[in-house]
């Protein structure tokens, strides 16, 4: 089984002294893809959460909609590949399109597209404090974090706590998690609110979409697109989030403007 964190050595210079360190990075490894015995695309991530990663992408890919379609997910021994089996056919799409970003993501889905959802009728409302609030405990949830650095953590929120997280070196990856997370553990709350880490471009709008979390909140700046995707799929966009401030993009009537 391969780790999440890999002890390292290294040297530093600085103030014209060099000092040795004993330390841990974040472990980047090849994750295959396997869909009813043919393998599809290969995943470059952190090797935790891998099942729930293999679930989630294909759910937010638009292959599957619930795990009543998944006969089995499995982990090979050695850790480098994931078997699902689905009972139905499912094609492989013919053009996966590289995604932008660390680690390189690929997405099938066309982003460009008119969006077949709507959140601009929501009326879900959170105070700004309770932003702030939840950005700062995903901050003090990021133990891999401390540990390595270099890695990517993103939340479900439900408006108060966390309920689901995951890390990853891909941001991408993270929200993929959070989707296999919920479908394999049936957690689906009413109000659902996503906090990242890393910076918001097209496919993570998507993903949010795909989530139907009307609020997607990050660390960082958003992509163009992003803003774009976020104002036409109905969905409040917040970057630069941070204990005392945050930006709002798109749809700022949820948080009191």
């Amino acid at each position: 089984m391969i780790l999440p964190r890999k002890e390292i050595q290294y040297d530093r210079y600085e103030f014209k002294k060099w000092e040795h360190f004993d330390a841990e990075t974040i472990v980047e490894t090849p994750v295959s893809l396997t869909v009813n015995g043919e393998v599809w695309i290969t995943f470059m991530c952190t090797p935790i959460h891998l099942e729930e990663l293999a679930v989630g992408f294909l759910y937010n890919e638009g292959i599957i909609e619930s795990m009543d379609e998944v006969a089995d997910v499995r982990l090979c021994e050695h850790g480098d590949n994931v078997d699902v089996w689905l009972n139905h056919d499912a094609e492989q799409p013919a053009n996966w399109r590289r995604t932008s970003g660390c680690t390189g993501g690929v997405t099938a889905v066309d982003l460009l597209a008119k969006p077949n959802v709507n959140f601009g009728e929501n009326k879900l409302k959170v105070q700004p404090e309770a932003i702030m609030e939840m950005v700062e405990n995903l901050i003090q949830s990021q133990e891999l974090y401390r540990d390595t650095g270099g890695v990517h953590t993103s939340a479900l929120c439900d408006g108060e706590k966390v309920v689901v997280a995951a890390d990853d070196i891909g941001r991408h990856n993270t929200l993929d998690k959070i989707a296999g997370m919920c479908l394999m553990k049936n957690i689906w709350t009413p109000t659902r609110i996503l906090i990242t880490t890393g910076r918001i471009s097209s496919e993570m709008l998507q993903k949010a979409a795909r989530l139907e979390a009307p609020i997607l909140i990050s660390r960082t700046s958003p992509s163009s697109l992003s803003i774009e995707m976020a104002q036409r799929y109905g969905i409040t966009l917040i970057g630069y989030a941070r204990k005392h401030r945050f930006n709002v993009y798109s749809h700022a009537q949820r948080v009191g403007l």
